[in-house]
C-alpha cells in the first residue's frame, strides 16, 4: 500500500488554516469556503476520523471589525484585535459546524501550555474528552494574552504542537501555496512540487536557506519544521493549497496532492520508542501478580486495584516503574495521578477514584498507550 493510501486508515487529525486562506488576503473571514472545509472535515468524521482544526484569523477577522485597513504593528493593538476577531472567528466556526449537526469547542493555548507540564496535562485531557465526547475541537493561540510579538506561521509550530499532544496521526496544512517547490515556480518554470519525502530530508533546508526557494517564503520555513515537530511523534504531515477543491477529502482519499512529509515511525512506534528510552524514572509501583500477568500477557491499561505499594514522591504525568513482587521492573509509563493520589487510590477499583478522591481524571493510573514493557 502506498504511503498516501495509507492516510485513510488513519484515525486522527490536525488540520491547520492559515488566515490568508481565512480571510481571503485580509478582506475578511471567507464563509463560504469555511462552510467547504467544515464539510470536508465532517466527511473525516463520518469515516471514523477524529478532527482537530487549529484555526489562524483572528487578528485579521478583528481588524476587519474594527475597519482597520492596515495590519498594526504595535503589540497592544495586535493584542485588541485578537481580542475582537477571536469571538468572530469562532462564531462563524460554529455556525458552519452546526449546519452539519456537529458540536464545535474553543480552545485557546500559547506555547507555555506545552512547556509547563500542569497545564500541558491539563490541556491534553480536555482535549482527549472532548475528542470522547464527538466534539470537534477549534484551537488557536491565545494572542489577547501572549507577550511575544505575533508572527506569521506561529499557528505552524502550534498545529505540530497539539498534533504531538494529542498522538495525531496526520498533520493537514492548509496554505496559499500547493505544497513545497524545487525552487521557486513564480520565477523558476523548472521549479517542481515535492510529492513525497521524509520529513527529516536535509535537502529541504538547503533549498530553505538559498532565499530564493518557496521554503523560505510566505511561512513555508516555518511548515517544514512543524512537520519536522510533528514527526516526532509519528505524525505525517501534508502541506497543501487551501484553495484547491475538497483538498482534505482528496488526500483522505490518496489522491497525490500538495506535499507530503514523512515520519521515520509510525505514531505509537514513535512513542514507545521515546518511553522506552526516557531512562530516569520518578517512582515505582509495586504490583500484584494479577496486574503483572495482565500487563505482559494481555497489553492492558494498569488499574489502580493491581497497586500493592509505592515508592517515590512523584507528578501527574511523570515517568514511572512498574515492578512485580520480586523486584524485577516490568514496564514503566506516564502515571495519570500524583504519589499522594495514588497512594490514597491503591487497592482500589476504578469506579472508586471518584469516590476516595473527589475526582476522576481518568480511570486507569497508566494508559497502555503511555506504557511499554520492560
Amino acid at each position: 500500500m502506498s504511503e498516501r493510501k495509507r492516510l485513510r486508515a488513519t484515525r486522527r487529525w490536525v488540520i491547520k488554516i492559515g488566515s490568508a486562506l481565512l480571510t481571503n488576503e485580509g478582506q475578511g473571514l471567507d464563509l463560504s469556503r469555511m462552510d467547504g472545509w467544515v464539510s470536508q472535515m465532517c466527511h473525516l468524521r463520518d469515516q471514523g476520523v477524529e478532527v482537530v482544526l487549529v484555526s489562524s484569523g483572528a487578528v485579521a477577522a478583528g481588524m476587519e471589525k474594527l475597519g482597520w485597513q492596515d495590519r498594526p504593528t504595535a503589540l497592544h493593538q495586535l493584542q485588541a484585535a485578537a481580542s475582537v476577531g477571536q469571538a468572530r472567528l469562532v462564531q462563524a466556526w460554529e455556525n458552519s459546524f452546526e449546519k452539519f449537526g456537529v458540536q464545535p469547542a474553543q480552545v485557546l493555548l500559547t506555547h507555555d501550555d506545552h512547556s509547563n507540564r500542569k497545564r500541558y496535562l491539563n490541556a491534553r485531557s480536555t482535549l482527549r474528552t472532548l475528542l470522547e465526547m464527538g466534539v470537534v475541537p477549534i484551537i488557536n493561540e491565545n494572542d489577547a494574552v501572549v507577550t511575544d510579538e505575533l508572527r506569521f506561521g506561529d499557528n505552524d509550530t502550534l498545529a505540530a504542537l497539539v498534533a504531538n499532544q494529542v498522538e495525531a496521526d496526520v498533520l493537514v496544512i492548509l496554505t496559499d501555496q500547493d505544497g513545497l517547490f524545487t525552487a521557486d515556480p513564480r520565477s523558476n518554470p523548472d521549479a517542481k512540487l515535492i510529492g513525497e519525502v521524509q520529513a527529516k530530508d536535509s535537502s529541504l533546508d538547503a533549498m530553505a536557506g538559498g532565499g530564493s526557494g518557496r521554503l523560505g517564503r510566505g511561512g513555508m520555513l516555518t511548515k517544514l519544521r512543524a512537520s519536522r515537530q510533528a514527526a516526532a511523534s509519528g505524525a505525517a504531515t501534508v502541506i497543501v493549497g487551501g484553495r484547491s477543491e475538497n483538498a482534505i477529502t482528496r488526500i483522505f482519499d490518496g489522491e497525490r496532492l500538495g506535499t507530503l512529509l514523512l515520519p521515520e515511525k509510525a505514531p505509537m512506534a514513535a512513542r514507545k520508542q521515546w518511553l522506552q528510552g526516557h531512562l530516569k524514572t520518578a517512582g515505582e509501583l509495586i504490583l500484584d501478580a494479577g496486574a503483572v500477568r495482565v500487563l505482559q500477557g494481555q497489553g492492558k491499561s494498569l488499574l489502580p486495584v493491581g497497586v500493592k505499594a509505592l515508592k517515590g514522591d512523584f507528578y501527574r504525568g511523570e515517568m514511572v516503574a512498574c515492578i512485580d513482587e520480586t523486584g524485577n521492573e516490568i514496564a514503566r509509563g506516564l502515571i495519570n495521578y500524583n504519589a499522594s493520589e495514588t497512594g490514597r487510590i491503591a487497592g482500589k477499583a476504578s469506579h472508586q477514584i471518584g469516590e476516595v478522591l473527589g475526582y476522576q481524571r481518568e480511570p486507569e493510573l497508566i494508559h497502555r498507550d503511555n506504557m511499554v514493557l520492560s
